[in-house]
């Protein structure tokens, strides 16, 4: 009896993957399992199987898209302000100065540069390593420059470089430079109204 029920659990385990099973009797009495039909043989219902994978978690699908690793920001061997030179002193009456930067490498695909003076932006970052600044008033002040990347990002940014603005008036100007007769009309600071009068020719109050 024993011997039997071993061949019905090999016959299981062997043919679990098929589509059908078949028992039957054989003449000794035993009970015989097998994917043949037989004349007497009948046929066995199989359960469907509930098996589940050891890690549910492994077979589900992926819904969060993954976020891209940010890249690294791209690091510049130099840059710095080559005009005006640090604590230079800027003569303009109009408080005109030009500044000029460099960078090395040059700007990168993407890249821009902003002047910052006394620690504000001057204009929206571009290309340009020139930034022409006007009307700037008297006294110390502080510039530096930063690289922006793409997404807005300071990339590479100086240290601020200190330098002076002497807004010479016209008065000043006329100081330095007195003025002739013929300079008044033609020098911003030697008006017309300022000319003194010419000398009357004493010959001419005979006529």
């Amino acid at each position: 009896m024993i011997r039997a029920w071993m061949i019905a659990l090999l016959a299981l385990v062997t043919l679990q993957a098929s589509a059908e099973v078949f028992t039957y009797t054989d003449a000794q009495g035993n009970r015989v399992y097998t994917d043949q039909p037989r004349g007497n043989a009948k046929r066995v219902p199989l359960a469907t199987s509930n098996r589940m994978p050891a890690n549910p978690a492994a077979t589900a699908p992926v819904t969060m898209a993954k976020k891209s690793p940010e890249q690294p920001l791209f690091h510049y061997d130099m840059l710095r302000v080559l005009v005006p030179e640090p604590d230079a002193t800027i003569r303009s009456s109009a408080g005109e100065v030009i500044v000029s930067i460099t960078s090395e490498p040059g700007l990168q695909n993407g890249h821009r540069y902003r002047l910052l003076l006394d620690g504000q932006p001057t204009g929206e970052p571009g290309l340009s390593p020139v930034f022409p600044l006007s009307n700037i008033d008297r006294g110390s002040h502080n510039l530096s420059v930063e690289i922006l990347d793409a997404q807005g990002r300071t990339v590479e940014r100086t240290a601020n470089q200190p330098f002076h603005m002497l807004r010479i008036s016209l008065a000043q100007k006329r100081q330095v430079k007195p003025c002739a007769t013929d300079d008044y009309g033609v020098r911003p600071e030697c008006p017309l109204k300022d000319k003194p009068p010419e000398p009357k020719n004493p010959f001419l109050r005979f006529f």
